[in-house]
């Protein structure tokens, strides 16, 4: 890509976008993209085109998506197939109208079959049936793939899809319910520390930046203590869950 190009990176406040967004800069592009969800609601097929038709981009790089860990992958499944599918559709089907010189379309392991041979070979694919816990996210991410593969089959397009596996860092989401297991693992062990060391001005800093249960930094150190106490989180230790320990 010249250092000039237009990249819209879809999605470049949440983990992987941000980390792409950062790594462009470094390199020295200086003509990225992005929206915030508030500025563009990628749900919004009429959005997704004024946004196209203003911006006209040149390379896509779609790295935004609705996800969520275990939990929230199994209760909340309508939501994962529909937003992903809609958001997909919506953000590669106006790169192609746009005539976008390439795409960048990032899946997820979880495309895979549960038993999958390891070491897993990208042949495995659709030969057996998905972790069930996931089932509607890894649909919509196999749709993505295959409508990235089935443009360039129909049309020469230049759409590639890539699979990160597991990923935490920086602007990851780190809800204790809803989150992947190692920022949700990193922040209990966080918060247990900081009782443990009886700094409430940290335990009060983060809670008013991600309210559990509706518990602010601002709420009574009885309330606080109780709402973390129900995710494992006690001043003298923390419960991993799934461990048993």
């Amino acid at each position: 890509m010249e250092k000039s190009a237009k990249i819209y990176v879809a999605g470049h406040h949440g983990l992987v976008g941000s980390a792409i967004w950062k790594n462009l800069q470094e390199k020295g592009y200086t003509h990225l993209i992005g929206r915030s969800h508030k500025e563009l609601d990628l749900l919004d097929g009429v959005a997704v085109k004024r946004f196209f038709d203003e911006e006209q981009p040149e390379y896509v790089i779609l790295a935004a998506a609705h996800v969520g860990g275990i939990m929230a992958n199994s209760i909340y499944r309508a939501d994962f197939i529909y937003q992903n599918l809609q958001i997909q559709q919506n953000v590669i089907g106006e790169s192609f109208r746009h005539g976008v010189k390439k795409l960048l379309f990032l899946g997820s392991t979880c495309i895979y079959p549960r038993d999958a041979r390891q070491p897993m070979k990208e042949d495995a694919l659709l030969t057996s049936p998905l972790e069930y816990t996931n089932e509607p996210y890894a649909i919509a991410k196999i749709a993505g793939l295959k409508m990235c593969e089935s443009f360039n089959l129909q049309y020469g397009t230049n759409y590639i899809a890539v699979m990160p596996t597991n990923l935490y860092g920086p602007n990851d989401n780190f809800h204790l319910e809803r989150s992947h297991v190692l920022p949700a693992m990193i922040r209990k062990i966080h918060l247990g520390k900081c009782l443990m060391m009886d700094d409430w001005g940290a335990v009060r800093k983060d809670l008013s930046l991600r309210p559990v249960e509706g518990i602010e930094g601002t709420a009574t150190t009885g309330a606080i203590l109780t709402v973390l106490g129900k995710y494992g989180i006690y001043p003298d230790y923390v419960e991993l869950w799934g461990t048993g320990k």
